[in-house]
Order: structure tokens, then sequence, then C-alpha cells
């Protein structure tokens, strides 16, 4: 194991419910953009690779959603996250480009979405450990 991968390890089993949706969206960005840069590569190998950890990424937020207590927010974020989805596998069998900055713009757009409800609770005072 590299020390890169040591330090997301302890990042992750650190964080907070709301900082592991912010780590998987940058795994999805980060995919997103290297699928593309595969595609205009025409490196098919890596272009499945890629789409194969973005399509992972949206799975894993998609599970981690809570449908009992989200209610409706929480189905609206499943029919996107399906959606998206959905996209970079149609777009795998024609515009493959045109589906992944669709996608990307939708995940770049979450992300922000996600980060300022963060930042947003940033001031609120922690909580204290119930033992």
């Amino acid at each position: 194991m590299t020390g890169y991968q040591q330090y997301r390890g302890v990042q992750v089993e650190g964080a907070s419910p709301l900082e592991l949706i912010l780590l998987t969206y940058d795994v999805l960005l980060k995919s997103l953009t290297l699928a593309k840069m595969a595609v205009e590569e025409k490196n098919i190998a890596a272009e499945a690779h890629h789409l194969s950890r973005a399509l992972e990424a949206l799975v894993e937020l998609s599970t981690s959603l809570n449908m009992e207590e989200g209610g409706t927010i929480a189905a609206s974020l499943g029919s996107l996250y399906a959606y998206m989805s959905r996209r970079l596998l149609e777009g795998s069998t024609g515009d493959t480009g045109a589906a992944i900055d669709e996608v990307l713009t939708l995940a770049s757009s979450m992300r922000e979405s996600w980060q300022g409800l963060s930042d947003s609770n940033a001031g609120a005072a922690p909580r204290q450990a119930v033992g």
C-alpha cells in the first residue's frame, strides 16, 4: 500500500457521512474526467475502466441514501443517480463524450451543493458523543 492509499484510508475512516459523500463525488468527478481524456485519446480500455469507476461511485451514492428518513429528497437523488448511470451506459454505445460531459456537469453541480451544505454545517456546534 502506498502512502497515498494509507492517507486516503485514514481520511475515509475518520470521515463524517457528509465528508464521505464529498469523497465519493470526488471519485466520480475524477473518474469522469479521466474517462473523457481516454475517449479523446481513443483508449478504449482506459475509457471502460474509468467509466466503471464512475458507475461504482454512482452506485455508492445511490445505496447510501436513506429512503425512510430522506423522503422526497432521497427519492429525487436516487432518480438523478439512476439517470446519470443510465446516461453513461447509453453513451457507451454512441456518443460517449456527450454523455460524460452531461454527467460531469450534473455531478459538478451536485458536488458544489453538498460542499455548500458542508460549509454551512462547519459553523454549527459539534455534537457531543453519547456514551
